[in-house]
């Protein structure tokens, strides 16, 4: 991937120096939920992004020229291409804010194009009643989750071909989800209603699956990931809140108001740890 000269921080190290770097994502990105006021100068309210998600921390930590973040809260691969209605407006086609002069661009998408969150939803409320999602997800023999995961690697390919089509001279990461569930669904209660383990190491799996799946549309792509799951393993939402990186379902939280999201996305510790993946990544060049 290219990269431009290397520029000294206040750390002391060194990284590639960029002058126009635009985010694209969902939000797991724009870290969507936190309780402070919303960041409405690139994206219309309803996208509910943060100030303090990971591209903002990322501009700063690499001073840039020229920031765009075009992520938003729900965005799928469509809403690259196409306009995205929220409440309150509508946010333009993330890809409308790359330009010929962009040299970077991270990428954060692909769980609502599988719909990791309303699978959530369901395994929980399955759970409840006493039904299996895994039984419901996999009968007649194929696993629907695994079908959509493999559906959507295209999607992502396609993607990041879009990214370099109209931004030539871009390097381009792709940014994986990070951890956001334990293997064990029982360790959730109450944070998260209780699980069977089945279903809850299944539900990992997918997980699992889906970072996966983004590793090898960044391999065919030709854009480099950067791993923010394998760093974050331990910080669950299903950990304590001091240690959490996610929050989970219940409204019971020792961490500051400002620093919460909504249930199963990134907090301000999870958007601070994504920030510091994303620019080591980036320095390594």
């Amino acid at each position: 991937m290219l990269a431009g000269p290397a520029i000294a921080h206040a750390d002391g190290t060194d990284a590639p120096a960029y002058h126009e770097y635009v985010a694209l994502g969902d939000s797991y990105t724009s870290s969507s939920g936190f309780t402070n006021l919303p960041d409405t100068r690139f994206v219309p309210l309803g996208c509910a992004q943060s100030t303090n998600d990971y591209p903002h921390q990322v501009a700063k930590l690499l001073a840039v020229d020229k920031f765009t973040d075009a992520s938003c809260g729900g965005a799928t691969t469509d809403d690259f291409t196409g306009a995205q209605s929220v409440l309150g407006g509508s946010n333009a086609p993330q890809f409308d804010r790359l330009t010929a002069t962009t040299d970077l661009v991270t990428i954060g998408i692909g769980g609502n194009d599988i719909g990791l969150v309303g699978l959530a939803t369901t395994c929980i409320e399955d759970s409840l009643t006493g039904k299996s999602c895994k039984k419901q997800y996999t009968s007649g023999g194929t696993d629907q989750i695994s079908a959509r995961i493999a559906a959507a690697e295209p999607k992502l390919t396609a993607a990041i071909d879009g990214v370099r089509a109209r931004s030539p001279q871009a390097r381009i990461v792709l940014v994986n989800y990070l951890d956001a569930v334990p293997d064990n669904g029982r360790a959730c209660f109450p944070r998260v209603p209780i699980l069977s383990n089945t279903d809850m190491a299944w539900f990992t799996a997918k997980f699992k699956e889906m970072n996966a799946m983004l590793a090898q549309s960044a391999s065919s792509a030709g854009a480099d990931l950067a791993d923010t799951y394998t760093p974050t393993i331990g910080h669950d939402a299903c950990t304590s809140p001091t240690t959490r990186y996610v929050e989970p379902l219940t409204i019971l939280s020792l961490n500051p108001v400002g620093s919460l999201s909504v249930p199963l996305h990134p907090n301000v510790s999870g958007a601070n740890a994504q920030s510091q993946i994303v620019f080591d990544r980036i320095r390594r060049g």
